[in-house]
């Protein structure tokens, strides 16, 4: 039986990356998809792509331009939907931005936007979905959080706090969704090939890159299938990949034992650096 078939998704950031690879599996799976982004030529492109891979002529592709930061907007857009006959079965909060550097050398600004996008975003989607799940008795958020947001990285001093913030929210959600029928998914990946970690390796300190390295990269794709099962399953919990499932428990065992272990990675990490450092000047 296809658990989606008919059902209505709502993805923000949808464009492109995991949110781009979702959709496709969705269309996939006969399920009408709307895509929320603030760019209305990506989402045309978009539009055209899913469009080509329906399997149904009566499933409904649609778009929507706006803007995760604006809860105005986000309550027009859920109202826009309504008035086309439909409500969001299914939301998957994938919109996200990350600007990596060394806390010292980051301006407030990118503080404030990532904060903004990250974690105030996931909460005004959820905020104009809510109260019509919780009135049908039915729906599913997904919130695409990070291993950024339970485990801290040199590098990430604006980024990880805004994933952690959309952890905590999620467990709340969690609980206080579950007496109405709602089901909440969070979804912690490991680095994934997508624009958005493009963006990001142009502004990743050298220390973050010896610490992280190339190690655990999955493709849009295998992580969208990855929590496509999940929420298949209603899993809360969602941790695609193997290295990244293994460094969750592993996290989660240690306690406050992983400080240490960090510290000894950290001071590897450092060691390297000085070295290249010094092979280079020579």
């Amino acid at each position: 039986m296809n658990k989606f078939n008919g059902r209505t998704v709502l993805i923000t950031g949808g464009s492109s990356g995991i949110g781009l690879a979702l959709a496709r599996l969705f269309t996939q799976n006969n399920a009408n998809v709307w895509i929320l982004a603030r760019r209305a030529d990506q989402n045309k492109r978009v539009i055209t792509e899913l469009n080509q891979i329906t399997i149904s002529p009566d499933q409904v592709i649609r778009r929507i331009v706006a803007d995760v930061t604006n809860l105005n907007s986000m309550h027009k857009a859920v109202e826009f939907i309504q008035r086309k006959d439909q409500f969001p079965d299914i939301v998957i909060n994938s919109a996200g931005v990350c600007h990596p550097g060394d806390f010292d050398e980051l301006g407030i600004n990118i503080f404030h936007w990532m904060m903004n996008v990250n974690y105030f975003g996931t909460v005004n989607v959820c905020k104009a979905v809510i109260p019509g799940m919780k009135e049908r008795g039915f729906g599913h958020i997904v919130n695409i959080s990070s291993m950024a947001g339970f485990l801290g990285i040199v590098g990430y001093a604006a980024y990880s706090p805004s994933k952690y913030a959309v952890r905590g929210f999620s467990d709340v959600l969690r609980a206080e969704m579950k007496p109405f029928g709602i089901n909440i998914s969070h979804v912690i990946p490991t680095d994934t090939e997508t624009p958005q970690l493009e963006y990001e390796e142009q502004y990743k300190p050298e220390l973050a890159k010896e610490l992280v390295g190339n190690t655990g990269r999955l493709s849009a794709d295998t992580v969208a299938k990855i929590i496509f099962k999940g929420i298949q399953k209603n899993r809360y919990i969602i941790t695609p990949g193997m290295e990244g499932t293994a460094i969750y428990y592993l996290v989660s065992i240690l306690g406050s034992l992983v400080y240490p272990v960090m510290d000894l990675m950290l001071a590897r990490s450092m060691k390297k650096v000085e070295q290249k450092k010094s092979l280079s000047k020579n």
